[in-house]
């Protein structure tokens, strides 16, 4: 196949690309695309581009391979603190799941792709690759955000190219090509990590019977089993303004440090455990394990302010719009006006989201123990099942009868009918 993909209304050749950049993150996929890509397009330059949103650990001598198996460069771009405070924040300020799924990869794509397509632009790149499977949702959140920002830009997904089937023949193409590989064929989960999640899949994974080895050494990297967790709970404070987190036990801090801390505190008590079989985008079901500690406490206790210090038609309305907006960006359209406009409505319902939240963990429950806000609209005077002076208890009479009044009438009618 000479010709590649369209840029514009014109058929860019194969031959045409002489620079590429790549989305590396040095896990199999792309490890073997640096080759590969040399081999199939001309032997053209690749320059790979690492994001870091918070796997650091998996960074480590990322230049030297990349290098070594054939990139120019290797560009390491620290997205950490945009990607919480731009992304993981007003996502969970918007409440948003997808089927339980707390989207940490979903939203950690647009970021990535972003910057990747500002550094095509600076280098002048011919194209844009990628290593997403076509079977999954990630090669849309990246090309949506491509074409968001790069309407024209060629891009190559070899997985849709190739004719490589499964990960057990990408390992073969690695070992011909020498390719080092941290994972052997025993250890081959598909994983995604970042400072928000890790998620699991493949493997005995995909028999919707096996039970997750939770237990099993080395199978939890954020945490432990809840079977493994302390016999004694463990208590904190979160505090928030205007819906963003800003302190933990008191503590000042910037939303990415708060998360780190939850991330380390809810592993310990097994907190944030997810196993899914959840509708992907492209149509099949997949199931997921996905590991969130910090994310679920976030979650649970900015969802707990909330029921202080939002009214009902608006919590309600939020809550409802929540699922549109975990659509949006499960599916990779996040640079929308539809999102940018739910976002908007968040930050308003955001106003008086402003408190204190204290929670107990304990062996993967997250509990509430208490909340305190100066925008309360809970009153303990008028909830009170004691004696009070302010609810009068005969008003309600009134109330019912206009409340009831479409239901009373519906029932007459029917009434009357039934005895003709």
């Amino acid at each position: 196949m000479n010709k590649h993909t369209t840029k514009g209304d014109n058929i860019m050749e194969k031959k045409d690309i002489k620079k590429v950049v790549l989305a590396y993150s040095g896990g199999l996929d792309t490890s073997i695309i640096i080759p590969w890509l040399k081999e199939n397009y001309n032997n053209c330059e690749v320059i790979a581009v690492s994001a870091n949103v918070g796997q650091a650990d998996e960074l480590e001598g990322l230049e030297e391979k990349a290098i070594k198996t054939g990139a120019s460069k290797l560009y390491i771009e620290d997205l950490t603190d945009e990607f919480v405070d731009e992304y993981v924040v007003p996502t969970m300020m918007a409440g948003a799941k997808y089927e339980e799924y707390l989207l940490g990869t979903s939203f950690a794509r647009p970021v990535i792709a972003k910057r990747i397509v500002e550094i095509a632009k600076k280098e002048g790149a011919d194209a844009i690759c990628h290593g997403c499977t076509g079977k999954g949702n990630d090669q849309v959140r990246f090309e949506l955000t491509i074409k968001a920002f790069a309407p024209d830009m060629p891009i190559i997904a070899p997985w849709r190219e190739w004719s490589i089937k499964s990960r057990e023949e990408e390992i073969d193409y690695a070992e011909a090509h020498n390719v080092p590989l941290k994972i052997n064929r025993e250890t081959n989960y598909s994983k995604d990590k970042n400072l928000w999640h890790l998620s699991h899949e493949g493997l005995d994974l995909e028999d919707a019977g096996n039970e997750p080895l939770y237990e099993k050494e080395g199978f939890l990297e954020m945490g432990v089993s809840p079977l493994q967790a302390p016999d004694k709970p463990t208590y904190i404070t979160l505090d928030f303004e205007k819906g963003r987190p800003v302190a933990f036990n008191g503590k000042k801090m910037s939303a990415k440090e708060i998360i780190l801390a939850l991330n380390e505190v809810g592993g310990k008590n097994g907190i944030g455990l997810l196993d899914i079989v959840e509708n992907r985008l492209v149509g099949m079901k997949c199931r997921g394990v996905y590991e969130t500690p910090g994310g679920e406490i976030l979650y649970a206790a900015h969802s707990y302010l909330e029921t202080l210090c939002l009214d009902k038609y608006t919590a309600h309305k939020k809550q409802e719009l929540s699922v549109c907006f975990a659509e949006l960006v499960y599916n990779g359209q996040w640079f929308t006006p539809l999102r940018e406009a739910l976002s908007a409505f968040v930050d308003k319902t955001q106003e008086n989201v402003t408190g204190t939240v204290k929670l107990k963990l304990y062996k993967g429950n997250i509990i509430k123990a208490g909340a305190w806000s100066d925008y309360s609209l809970y009153s303990e005077e008028i909830a009170t099942f004691g004696e009070d002076h302010v609810y009068n208890q005969a008003d309600a009479t009134g109330f019912i009868n206009l409340f009831g009044l479409p239901i009373k009438v519906q029932a007459q009618v029917n009434e009357k009918n039934n005895k003709k």
